[in-house]
């Protein structure tokens, strides 16, 4: 056999054993995540909140209780997280949100929201207005090359127009 195809297969075989590995470990990732969902939808509870401010900030410079950082994994402290202050009552708090609810949730306004400990699982209404849905989808790196590229042969284009006339 010629080396070229021992080699061929060598990094065949590792490619699938690597593949396999990865099935196993999403399927019982996946597993785990179901398992934390449904206990965060038994305790779930929808709360009137008056939001104060939101923003993307790190756990650690969050205010968050000592006991929530303390059960925080290490790798995870120094992430940026979405965060939310919130007047629940006589009582202002600091909520951690679900990353496609921090984008609905308006600021300065109160709201009804469904909540999970200190995570904001959904928003049910919204005070005086209506919930908003963001369109917001991020272009990728190809996309904005060709809009920029676009808006520069347009730009050319009207040049050489106004240097014809």
């Amino acid at each position: 056999m010629p080396i070229w195809l021992i080699i061929l297969l060598a990094v065949l075989a590792v490619v699938v054993v690597a593949l396999i590995v990865l099935t196993i470990v999403g399927m019982k990732l996946q597993k785990k995540q179901e398992a934390n969902q449904e206990q965060i939808d038994a305790a779930k509870q929808t709360v009137s909140m008056l939001i104060i401010d939101k923003k993307n900030m790190k756990l650690k410079d969050a205010g968050l209780p000592k006991i929530v950082l303390d059960q925080t994994p290490k790798y995870l402290r120094g992430r940026k997280m979405p965060i939310v202050k919130a007047k629940i009552g006589p009582q202002v708090m600091t909520l951690i949100s679900d990353p496609r609810v921090f984008e609905q949730i308006p600021v300065k306004a109160e709201i009804k929201a469904e909540i999970s400990g200190i995570y904001i699982v959904g928003i049910k209404s919204v005070r005086g207005g209506k919930i908003v849905v963001p369109d917001k989808k991020k272009k990728g790196f190809w996309k904005r090359v060709a809009d920029k590229a676009n808006d520069t042969v347009e730009k050319n284009a009207k040049k050489s127009n106004k240097k014809k006339k």
